[in-house]
């Protein structure tokens, strides 16, 4: 990925200038949708795991808006297909998804007020449209 506002000067150089051309602020979404999509997608509710499950070493946390709401085994793949559900435009484009691998846990934000900004896909020399 690719940030439009770098220069070459260096990350923070016109920080403020680009932040107010290229940035948006998030309206959100409700989070029971988001919720949802997850446990249509294998995440298993916290609420049915047994505690003993939790421990083992495959298991990846949940997170939407800060609330844990179940584990996934494979999170490498949950984080894919949402993330290709965003790009065509079947979730809102305003949701973002944190995978941390070091704490095993990833964090799905679906709340207002948050700044965010574009980011173009490079494949291969070319944009991803």
């Amino acid at each position: 990925m690719v940030c439009p506002a770098e220069t070459p000067e260096g990350q923070a150089c016109g920080l403020v200038k680009n932040l107010s051309l290229m940035a948006f602020v998030s309206v959100g979404s409700a989070s029971k949708v988001m919720t949802e999509i997850l446990l249509d997608f294998g995440v298993e509710e916290l609420s049915t795991l047994d505690p003993k499950l939790l421990q083992k070493k495959d298991l990846v946390k949940i997170f939407v808006n800060g609330n844990w709401i179940g584990c996934h085994r494979d999170a490498t793949e949950l984080v894919t297909k949402i993330k290709e559900m965003r790009r065509k435009k079947l979730l809102r484009q305003e949701i973002s998804i944190v995978h941390d691998i070091r704490t095993k846990e990833i964090k799905f934000l679906t709340d207002s007020g948050r700044v965010q900004r574009p980011l173009f896909i490079v494949e291969k020399n070319k944009l991803r449209i």
